[in-house]
């Protein structure tokens, strides 16, 4: 592993690597968790606010032509997944907060994810050198 590499990255990719990576694991515990007790919910919100980091230090991440990547296009899914979460505990709609809950996880923490595991990506970098 090459963490001169994460280390060497502007501070803002840093933050957005942890805070998403953070969100992941906090994400993946909660099914681990009974729901609708204490541990859920701390988890629960605590995985919101590493994903609200994730999506403001994403609009500083550009390429070196300096416009947003494809890879951006995770940003309005997860506001709308979060929007979801949000709504379905608002209306005690458990149904739709599980789903925007499982969409959040898989859909805009785990796959991304992969994406970043891609050649030219910083995680690359680090994992594969």
């Amino acid at each position: 592993m090459r963490f001169d590499a994460f280390l060497a990255a502007p501070l803002h990719v840093q933050a957005h690597a942890l805070a998403a990576i953070g969100a992941l694991v906090l994400g993946l515990s909660l099914y681990t968790v009974a729901r609708g007790r204490l541990a859920h919910r701390t988890l629960g919100l605590s995985m919101a606010a590493l994903l609200v980091i994730t999506l403001l230090t994403a609009f500083f991440i550009r390429t070196d032509g300096g416009a947003m990547s494809w890879i951006h296009g995770f940003i309005p899914l997860t506001l709308l997944g979060l929007f979801g979460i949000a709504m379905g505990v608002a209306g005690k709609d458990w149904q739709r907060h599980k789903n925007a809950g499982r969409g959040l996880i898989f859909g805009t923490l785990l796959i991304p994810a992969l994406f970043t595991l891609m050649p030219g990506r910083l995680l690359h970098q680090v994992f594969f050198g």
